[in-house]
This record gives structure tokens, sequence and C-alpha cells, in this order.
């Protein structure tokens, strides 16, 4: 199913929409503010993406770099090419030690990987912690959002949802009620877990440690309550210092959701007493489209979710409707590099206005991506019969001056003369939701060749 027609079917419940919209755009506005309350944030963002740009052009060097430090720190790094292989890695080391019970922390690679129904179909029960991640995972569906994984829900649909699973009282919205029965189901997990799985922000070449950022500590909780740690990261995640981090630190949590900073900001950088830290480095892509020169930027992004927050056409169709792990702008230049022919609506699915790189904290040119992407798609023959079809027909009729000629004033008459419902109807999609402007008596040529005549 195409973007588009899973966007309708988001859109024909227009309350939601307008509440979905309202609720993500609140998200932009605090980034705003948050932004222009730090004098050089735009310095903040030429340096985190310059730091990116030394990143990806010595990438090799710096996660060997990185896989000594954490060797010598007393980790166990692994390397795994495919999604295949990173859940193989991580279902091996709890069998090693017979783990049954694993709590995770938020992690976009280890969905992007289908981690958690590979476990559950080897045995290992997998509680996610992170309150959003742990609603959607009741409800048996993807994040919406990278930053608020469940934003497409209302309270009563998850008070109802937690009556139904943690038997909290019928008909509860209060979200400090419905919080704080989440706190103590999520509690219980953590004490029955035997192991702690997170995902990482950053990792530093220098010093061989992660960076883990939440809101609720529930990383800390997993990785601090149980002997073995799985840290899951893709390759991009490398920055070259520890004293990078001040610049992605400061820029992150602003972009997010327009916090000066997160709650929790936690460095792992070697097992605890009698415990294992194991780092699992994943490809899965990144080096293919590492190579492919105007996209490569996108590999800089620290998933902030900012790009979405901006966005008019994601704010109004909900992640749901990309068909990936990464929606919206950020997604839409990443997801086509995968498949693009299963995946080439997505470039398609924004207006190119450009808010999206605004707001990026480390400049990628979202918008320019994906009008580059429209091109591959075009030129490898993936756009849909219809508009490849059309847009022969107006490459012919625009080439030729006396076929435009005709055509604009036979378009003209039409506008003026024929029945509304002819003009409005099932056929015309542009003209559901909009209104034609009026049509003018003469064209720009017309009127322009009238004009000089005068002044001859």
């Amino acid at each position: 199913m195409s973007h588009a027609t899973k966007a309708a079917n988001f859109i024909q419940n227009e309350s939601k929409t307008d509440w979905h919209n309202a609720s993500i755009w609140k998200a932009r506005t605090k980034r705003d503010v948050a932004a222009h309350n730090v004098p050089e944030w735009e310095e903040l963002r030429n340096l985190a993406s310059q730091i990116k740009d030394n990143v990806l052009g010595n990438l090799d060097n710096y996660l060997l770099q990185f896989e000594e430090a954490a060797t010598k720190n007393g980790a166990i790094v692994h390397w795994a090419a495919t999604p295949a292989e990173h859940n193989a890695i991580v279902l091996g080391i709890l069998q090693q030690h017979q783990l049954k019970k694993v709590v995770k922390s938020k992690s976009m690679l280890t969905e992007e990987c289908h981690l958690n129904p590979y476990l559950e179909a080897n045995g290992v029960e997998v509680i996610d912690t992170d309150l959003g991640e742990r609603i959607i995972q009741l409800r048996n569906e993807p994040p919406s959002h990278i930053v608020a994984p469940a934003i497409h829900l209302k309270r009563e649909e998850i008070g109802e949802l937690f009556h139904k699973e943690l038997g909290t009282k019928k008909g509860a919205t209060d979200p400090q009620y419905l919080t704080e029965a989440a706190r103590q189901h999520l509690r219980t997990a953590f004490m029955e877990s035997h192991a702690g799985l997170t995902g990482v922000n950053f990792a530093v070449a220098e010093t061989g440690g992660v960076v883990v950022v939440t809101n609720e500590g529930n990383s800390d909780m997993g990785v601090h309550l149980n002997p073995v740690q799985i840290h899951c990261m893709g390759i991009e995640k490398i920055i070259p210092r520890a004293q990078d981090l001040g610049v992605f630190v400061r820029l992150l949590a602003r972009s997010a959701i327009g916090q000066p900073i997160s709650i929790f900001t936690s460095h792992h950088h070697r097992p605890k007493p009698g415990g294992e830290m194991h780092i699992v480095i994943v490809d899965n892509g990144r080096s293919e489209h590492l190579g492919r020169e105007d996209f490569r930027n996108g590999l800089k992004c620290i998933r902030c979710g900012a790009c979405m927050n901006t966005c008019p056409v994601y704010r109004r169709s909900g992640g749901h409707s990309y068909g990936y792990t990464v929606p919206g702008p950020i997604g839409s230049i990443l997801t086509p590099g995968k498949d693009l022919k299963q995946h080439s609506d997505l470039p398609f699915a924004s207006t190119l206005c450009g808010s999206c790189s605004d707001v990026c904290p480390v400049k990628i040119d979202i918008h320019e991506q994906l009008y580059k992407w429209r091109q591959i798609i075009a030129e490898e023959g993936h756009l849909n019969k219809s508009k490849t079809w059309s847009m022969r027909l107006a490459g012919k009729v625009l080439s030729h001056p006396k076929a435009y000629g005709f055509f604009g004033k036979m378009a003209r008459m039409a506008l003026r003369y024929m029945p509304r419902i002819a003009i409005y109807n099932g056929l015309n999609e542009w003209g559901k939701e909009r209104e034609l402007p009026e049509a003018p008596q003469q064209s720009f040529k017309e009127w322009y060749q009238q004009n000089q005549a005068k002044h001859e």
C-alpha cells in the first residue's frame, strides 16, 4: 500500500489528524524557542555538521579505533553486516548465558532489524521499557515517530489499552495514574530480567565508550540491574572525541522537543564487576549509502526527529503511512536506498518546502536529496504509469508553442464555461481538496503581444 493511500486512511479521522498535527507542531515550536535562546546555535550546527563530515570521510579508521579502545576497556565488540547477523549475535549472547528475559530501552536499530519478534520466536521474552515503546509493543505495532513512538495515540486509547493489558480502571485517562500503572508494571519487568539491551546515541572513538540519552532512566535501570549489558549501534553513530559530545548533546534535546538537555545522558565504558558488556556494530546498507555521493549526508542524522516535527506532510499523514522504521523526511531519503522500487513513493511524500533542512541540527540537505531521489526514480522507470504518461504529454505540449497556446486557451474556456462536475470529479485528484484559480481572459503571451502593439 502506498504512502498516499495510507495517508488518505489516516486523515479520514479529521479531528485526530488535527490533534496529531497540533501535538507535533508544539514540539517544533518549543525547538525554535530553545534554539533562539542559544546565541551560537548556528555555529553549533555548523560544527556538528563538520564533525560528521570528518567521521564519514574517515569512518573505517574511527570504527577500528573505537573497537580497540572498547576492547581495552573490557567490552566485547561484535560486527554485523545484516539484520540477520545482528539478531543472531544478540541471541547467541543470551543463549550463552541461558538468559530468557530481556529489558530493552528504545533503539531504532533493533526496530530496523526486527529484533523483538526474532528473539520471541526463539523463546526469549523482550520487554520494551521506554513508556512510548511499551505502549506500542502492547498494541503490536511499530513506532510512528523516532522520539515519541506513541505520539499518534490519544490518552483515551492508552487508557483502554492499559485497562486491557495492565488491569487499570476502565475509562481512566489521567496521565499521572496511567504513568504510575506503567511504572509499577515495568518495575516488575526490571526485577525479573536477565539482561539489559540499549540503543546507542553516540559512540566515542577516542574512549571506546557509548553514550545513551533518555528522559526516563529506563536504559540505566536495565543496564545496572543485570550482569549482561548489550548495546546495539549503527556504524554511523561514531564521533571522534569525548569533547565532541558537548556539541551534539546541546543540539539533540533542543532539536527533538525543546529541552535544554535530556534528563539522563549515560556513559558506558566497561562491564560492571563480574558482568559482561557487549557492543554490536551494525552496517545493514550503511556502507552502500556512504558510497552514494549525493546521499551520504543522510548518515549524519542523530535521530532527533526535528524534520518530522516540522514536516507538513508527516504531521498530517502519521508515521505509519511511510511503511518503514524511520518515517518522515529523513526516512524518505534513507529508505529508497534499501529498495528503490518498493519505496519509490516516499520521496514524493514532501512539499519540498525545505523546512526539514532548516531545522536539522547537523545540516543535512534533506529536501535537496528528496528531489534527487525523484530524479533517480524517474530515470530508472519506477514512476507509476499515470504520472509517466501525463509528464510525457505535458513535455510535448510545453515544448511546442502552438500546442501550448491551443491547450491553454481550451483550459481557460473549460474553466469558465464547463459544468463544475466535468472538472471536479473522481478523475481530478488535485481538485478534491482545492479550488482551481479563476481563469484569466487571455494568456500572458496574448496580453504581452496586445500591449506591445499599442506601444509600437
